[in-house]
């Protein structure tokens, strides 16, 4: 069914191989961390991408480059399409590094001013503010705290809520190829916007470039509209994106073709 190209399976082989050798220490050690956590390593930026830590999550991202991969390295070539595969991964890591860095500053910054003047009011500013996600865990709490703003017990749970927050926002790594299949996608719109793939779920047709507007979309919205229990590094997704664009934009400018 699929006339799988070289890089494409090889790619298919190292990421399955590896899943089935990921250990929490393989995650711990190798996932992609915050630029200031005492675990960050220079290497995570190319390794987290060959890492998954699920099945569905690593069928998604492989079923993708299943599909669309192989179309575009008989267009590139083997060695140049592994390489923009490379780069879209690597360069993901770094936008969203970039990102988180800035994100997770400024959240420590406001976790530092909220623990020299804790209050019940700032505090729910502070989780509707920075991590609404939580709040609904938390709206009980947040009662309690505002029906009780001077006990001691409520203020230290507050602040331990929201040094706990800071750390999970700091040191969870990120792992996934999702950045560079994102590259993959967007890419593949920009070559071939008008060709007619078929939905999964539901099952219809749509042109490539509508259906990779439709993620990009979905992935902005994802972003700034986080639901609990959400981990998914959408900037990441969308910094794949970005760096497929200005790779083919390059390119055009240079060759005078994406390829």
């Amino acid at each position: 069914m699929f006339n799988l190209t070289p890089a494409a399976k090889n790619i298919l082989i190292i990421n399955v191989i590896i899943f089935f050798l990921t250990s929490n220490y393989i995650i711990e050690e190798f996932g992609l961390r915050y630029l200031l956590s005492e675990n960050f390593r220079p290497y995570q930026i190319l390794t987290y991408m060959w890492i998954h830590a699920g099945f569905g999550h690593l069928f998604s991202n492989m079923f993708a480059v299943l599909v669309f991969a192989p179309i575009l390295e008989r267009v590139w070539g083997s060695r140049k399409f592994f390489i923009f595969y490379l780069i879209t991964g690597v360069g993901a890591g770094i936008l969203y590094s970039g990102v988180n860095f800035f994100e997770n500053y400024s959240l420590e910054n406001k976790v530092r001013t909220y623990q020299q003047n804790p209050s019940p009011d700032s505090f729910r500013k502070f989780i509707l503010n920075n991590s609404k996600e939580y709040y609904n865990q938390l709206y009980d709490f947040i009662n309690e705290f505002s029906e009780n703003p001077n006990s001691d017990i409520y203020i230290n749970e507050s602040i331990v809520i929201t040094e706990t927050i800071l750390k999970n926002n700091n040191d969870i790594p990120m792992i996934g190829a999702s950045g560079a299949v994102f590259g993959i996608l967007l890419a593949f719109a920009m070559l071939f916007p008008n060709m007619q793939l078929m939905l999964l779920i539901p099952p219809i047709p749509i042109k490539a470039k509508y259906l990779v507007l439709v993620y990009g979309l979905y992935e902005i919205w994802s972003e700034f509209n986080r639901m609990p229990g959400d981990n998914v590094a959408h900037l990441a997704h969308l910094s794949g994106m970005l760096i497929a664009y200005l790779i083919l934009r390059y390119w055009k400018k240079k060759y005078g073709t994406y390829y």
